[in-house]
């Protein structure tokens, strides 16, 4: 099965910045903060080959992604210590989507998408407290 997640966190990284084709310029810079121990909350970023396929596929998601989206969440979720959408204590996540451009030759080309979390909580209207 092709390999369409990438993770990182806790001071380790699946990609580094020599795989910017496949991460993307983000995903890859990421990954390479995260294996320098620069603090980088931890997240996952998805494939540019996940996108391509996903597009030459009618807008269908290539199999197997699913399941490996989930399986880098429970990732997360264990490394942030929080679980995505708890009511108490929320693991909150940042997307960021993936950024196609048209290159000369009239074919286009992505940057992989990348979600890392945030240990912020959100902040409840005053009215509500």
């Amino acid at each position: 099965m092709t390999k369409y997640v990438y993770f990182f966190g806790a001071g380790k990284a699946e990609g580094s910045s020599l795989m910017r084709n496949l991460l993307g310029g983000k995903g890859c810079e990421l990954a390479e903060m995260t294996n320098l121990g620069i603090p980088v909350p931890p997240g996952f970023t998805i494939t540019t080959q996940a996108w391509s396929r996903y597009n030459k596929a009618g807008r269908q998601w290539p199999e197997g992604l699913w399941e490996q989206v989930l399986e880098h969440l429970a990732k997360l979720e264990a490394t942030a210590g929080m679980t995505f959408g708890d009511a108490q204590r929320p693991l909150l996540v940042s997307v960021r989507a993936p950024e196609r451009t048209e290159t000369s030759s009239g074919s286009s080309r992505c940057s992989g998408a990348s979600c890392s979390a945030s240990s912020a909580r959100p902040s409840t209207p005053s009215s509500t407290r």
